[in-house]
């Protein structure tokens, strides 16, 4: 039962019957529909105030009126309080309607197909070529990931891109000293630090030997112009870098449909600057080429460097026109830092004056900066934090706390798996996406804060009632045994749960189910501590099982939208 709806409804038909035909179209009248913050106030409220002007009357004359003509059964009373109709719904009935189309809907609750038939591209995650994955890409890749699981529950159909760094003259320098210095076998063994620690001796020699820097360039322009042996080393690269971030990627259970990188846009440039020209766009400036923006508050659109380089900006243009023609998005997304926030304002602005009406679909999904322990990273200062070693750190702290708390517990390295990692997962996500971040142990795998593991610990004792409950019959539930506050408090938050993953989604936001989980957990923590859930009563029992059953469910789904597996046992 759509509670809202139905008091829109009453809402209409007692103004018909009190005012006679009154021209107020009905989604207005759920739309002005209020959940106040005191639930001594009612489920919903409606302010007459919006009424006045069409019925000539104050508020509270209204109110009054419309109070006295609704006598729906679901509702347990209707007050008029200064101006306001208050709304209460019959506890019994409000606990049935919700837990019931919880449990009938299942894994779907909260879905619905408003993205059927419709394309999302989601640019996520964009690690370097020949560097390590570290905390710095956190945000983006389980932002990205968060965004890929919300559009496909709500029917989208998801491209998700991970946009490679593998472009610059910094991979003429790695050519350079891997020609000079390296081996191969030692590459293929070392992988990713390997290259780097060649990377920083080309880079420390090149300081006394600047003569060295060309010939970095020397073998970048050689992949440029596609020379066999610079391509067949540029590519092992790309490819051991690859295998080593898939490690990471694996440990995150994250998956993308494209790994399409800056390289791959080389040859689709050319047109979008032919276009630019065509339509009067590019300005020669200093010998460069650009885009004024100046009429728009920003500045110039740097295209074509003065020696005829492209830069960030025309990949990126390619890039944007590529998706569309292959995809036809409906929407793309580019989960990229704040500190991109200019870059993305002129890419589409720029697409924008190119004529392409599909650049208001392109969206920036800006996230703030992480530090660690306060510090923020530096590969320079040597306080960067490697991706995979955090994941790993977090799990071997995970599975010390559980052979302290949980002695017992079976399959202890998979909880440990779950709890650690999610630890990480969720901390990164719990706060609004533009918020910075600052990691602590301490915090992310507390295991009575506002964390992951708080939240999965809830999940799991909602298993174990329902695993010792058994085959207890729940054909008779008695909702009315729901009635108290703690327990209304669970259910009111399992009615939400449909919109705030629709607000998640609509607003990019996925720390929206992350506190939601956070919120969802407490309450039922409270509920649990306050309710006997296996009590003699076998209509109590009954409903109160269900009721677990529904937060098990909950709470499952909304780890798995934010990338958090739910272990059963803890």
């Amino acid at each position: 039962m759509d509670f809202k709806t139905a008091v829109a409804n009453e809402i209409l038909a007692a103004l018909k019957a009190a005012f006679g035909e009154v021209e107020i179209p009905p989604a207005d009248i759920a739309a002005a529909l209020e959940i106040p913050p005191d639930t001594a106030m009612g489920d919903y409220a409606f302010p007459c105030f919006k009424l006045s002007k069409a019925l000539r009357k104050s508020p509270m004359m209204i109110a009054d009126a419309l109070a006295g003509a609704i006598h729906a059964d679901f509702l347990g009373k209707v007050e008029s309080v200064k101006g306001y109709l208050n709304f209460f719904i019959d506890r019994a009935i409000y606990a049935e309607k919700v837990i019931g189309l919880a449990l009938e809907q299942g894994e779907r609750y909260g879905a619905d197909d408003s993205g059927a038939g419709k394309t999302v591209v989601l640019d996520y995650s964009s690690i370097n070529i020949a560097k390590r994955f570290h905390i710095g890409h956190l945000s983006t890749t389980m932002i990205g990931n968060s965004l890929v699981r919300l559009h496909r529950f709500f029917g989208w159909n998801t491209v998700g891109v991970n946009h490679l760094g593998d472009w610059g003259t910094q991979f003429g320098k790695m050519i350079a000293a891997y020609k000079r210095w390296g081996d191969h076998d030692a590459v293929a063994a070392g992988g990713v630090d390997e290259m780097v620690k060649l990377y920083v001796r080309f880079n420390a020699e090149a300081e006394q030997n600047p003569a060295l820097n060309d010939e970095g360039r020397a073998w970048f322009k050689k992949i440029e112009d596609g020379d066999p042996e610079a391509l067949e080393i540029f590519n092992w690269f790309k490819a051991v870098t690859l295998k080593d971030a898939e490690r990471v990627y694996d440990m995150l259970n994250v998956k993308f449909d494209s790994y399409a990188g800056e390289s791959f846009y080389n040859d689709k440039m050319q047109p979008v600057i032919d276009a630019l020209k065509e339509k009067g766009l590019l300005v020669e400036d200093q010998g460069a080429q650009i885009v004024d923006l100046t009429d728009y508050g920003m500045p110039p659109a740097l295209i074509l460097r003065s020696d005829g380089a492209t830069l960030y900006m025309t990949r990126d243009l390619a890039a944007a026109k590529y998706r569309k023609d292959t995809y036809d998005f409906d929407k793309s997304l580019y989960v990229v830092a704040y500190q991109q926030d200019l870059h993305f304002r002129q890419l589409f602005k720029v697409l924008e004056l190119m004529g392409y009406d599909w650049a208001s679909k392109c969206e920036h999904v800006s996230f703030g900066m992480v530090s660690f322990g306060g510090e923020s990273l530096s590969t320079r200062k040597g306080t960067v934090v490697y991706l995979d070693d955090l994941l790993t750190q977090a799990v071997e702290k995970a599975r010390a706390i559980i052979d302290e708390k949980s002695p017992d517990l079976e399959n202890k390295d998979e909880v440990a798996r779950q709890v650690g990692i999610g630890a990480v997962v969720f901390f990164d996500l719990y706060n609004n996406r533009i918020k910075d971040i600052d990691f602590t142990w301490e915090r992310a795998l507390n295991f009575d804060g506002e964390t992951g593991p708080y939240v999965q610990y809830t999940h799991a004792r909602a298993c174990s009632v329902l695993r010792k409950a058994g085959d207890v019959d729940r054909s008779a539930p008695d909702f009315a045994a729901l009635s108290d506050p703690f327990s209304q408090d669970v259910v009111r938050l399992i009615e939400q749960f449909p919109d705030i993953l629709k607000s998640a989604v609509n607003r990019s936001e996925p720390s929206m189910v992350t506190r939601f989980s956070v919120d969802l957990a407490q309450a039922f923590n409270k509920f649990y501590y306050e309710n006997k859930v296996m009590v003699d009563d076998p209509g109590t029992r009954a409903a109160r099982l269900m009721l677990t059953d529904a937060v098990r469910q909950t709470l499952k789904q909304a780890l798995y939208l934010i990338g958090v597996e739910a272990p059963e046992r803890m």
